[in-house]
């Protein structure tokens, strides 16, 4: 199985370290095509070396490529609700996990979405119950 992983670069890296516990995670089921995403050498300002263009048409060819995608939708990032719009065009079945906060709510296009499985959580293992939920479902 391949599995997308979306979190939060350029819009922010504070749930970098929990997005690295997730995605080694997520190695029990399948290849994490994006391992990258906590990666702790990646910062706010994403990844050196390479174009936004080239970002971009690698993260959609993974995209494509992906059996279902994954996305911790904690800190708003613009780039993580283009790839889960693209994903919904793409009928790639979605899990978001989501980490509610008094001072900032859900996108309510994320919310919103009947096309996407969303999970509010408060720790790892909120979210490692409902990744394995998640795959238990066809």
């Amino acid at each position: 199985m391949k599995i997308y992983f979306a979190g939060s670069i350029r819009g922010g890296r504070k749930n970098q370290g929990f997005y690295m516990r997730l995605i080694e995670y997520l190695g029990k089921y399948g290849n994490v095509l994006t391992r990258h995403v906590g990666d702790s050498g990646i910062t706010e300002w994403g990844e050196d070396g390479m174009s936004d263009a080239d970002i971009h048409n690698r993260d959609l060819s993974w995209l494509k490529e992906a059996d279902i995608v994954i996305a911790e939708v904690s800190a708003p990032s613009l780039g993580v609700g283009y790839e889960l719009a693209k994903a919904e065009e793409m009928k790639k079945r979605v899990l978001c996990l989501y980490r509610p906060q008094e001072v900032k709510r859900l996108s309510a296009m994320i919310a919103g979405s009947p096309k996407l499985v969303i999970k509010p959580y408060e720790s790892v293992e909120d979210a490692i119950r409902y990744i394995d939920e998640f795959f238990a479902k066809p």
